[in-house]
């Protein structure tokens, strides 16, 4: 007799949106042959430590979609403000009680690295509760996208946990600033742009979700300073390339060309 499936210890979230202020429909853009949630759950599912991944979508499309390529898919409320609160609905299912790590990933990164999840489902484990969230930072490679309020800073104590997020320039170079001399960038850069991708204990997502506005993050309109406020420790871990995430239909097309070469060469 076979023994019964253990309940997941581990679930790795994607929310999906069809009504994309940028690119609307992207999740089911195609031109690959595979739609571009396909491409996301692909990778994801290659992380050792995810032991089951999941679509959270309101758009009925989206969920027939996944379904249909033989993924996992879970309808969730239209009234969510925020993927967080999505991926909580979906925990708060009974199936998923025994979920003890979450991790978000967004549902337009077909280039994630699923060793990034291992890590940080890793670093949730080793922190035995007194971490309970993890998030990845890489070093900006061009100087002139550390000013970019669209590319998010962190900055981060001797034991690699955040200090705090920002859209502005952090940490401040007060002497570069009073010389004109340029913001360094690159592996030695003290800047780090943040990644959102995201690890939470179950309990630190339910608290998350179920807690109000905070000031900062209204301001910011950075969610994960609500953790910070709330006294939260977040584990950053440190990665050396940022993926290729896909906001725009020109990033779309950048990443059909990109898996097209790669296609290419495979069959060479």
């Amino acid at each position: 007799m076979p023994l019964p499936a253990q309940p997941p210890a581990s679930a790795v979230v994607i929310p999906a949106r069809y009504a994309s202020t940028r690119f609307p429909g992207k999740p089911l853009a195609r031109q690959t042959g595979k739609y571009l949630i396909e491409h996301v759950v692909e990778q994801v599912k290659k992380a050792k430590k995810a032991d089951v991944v999941l679509v959270a979508t309101d758009d009925p499309r989206i969920f027939d979609a996944v379904h249909g390529f033989g993924g996992k898919a879970v309808m969730t409320s239209n009234a969510h403000h925020s993927g967080t609160d999505r991926i909580a609905e979906v925990i708060r299912k009974p199936e998923y009680a025994n979920v003890k790590f979450v991790v978000n990933v967004q549902g337009d990164e077909p280039d994630i690295d699923p060793t990034l999840i291992d890590q940080l489902i890793e670093a949730l484990e080793k922190g035995h509760g007194e971490i309970p969230m993890a998030t990845v930072a890489t070093p900006f490679a061009h100087a002139k996208d550390i000013e970019n309020p669209n590319l998010v800073k962190v900055v981060t104590d001797q034991k690699q946990c955040a200090i705090y997020f920002s859209r502005a320039v952090i940490p401040y170079d007060r002497d570069r600033h009073a010389n004109g001399a340029p913001l360094g960038a690159g592996p030695g850069g003290v800047y780090r742009r943040h990644l959102g991708i995201y690890a939470y204990t179950r309990e630190a997502l339910l608290t998350l979700s179920g807690s109000p506005v905070c000031e900062l993050e209204r301001l910011e309109k950075l969610e994960q300073l609500r953790a910070l406020y709330l006294g939260m420790k977040i584990y950053v871990q440190q990665t050396a390339h940022a993926p290729h995430g896909v906001d725009t239909p020109d990033d779309y097309a950048s990443f059909v060309k990109r898996y097209n070469q790669l296609n290419e060469h495979s069959n060479d």
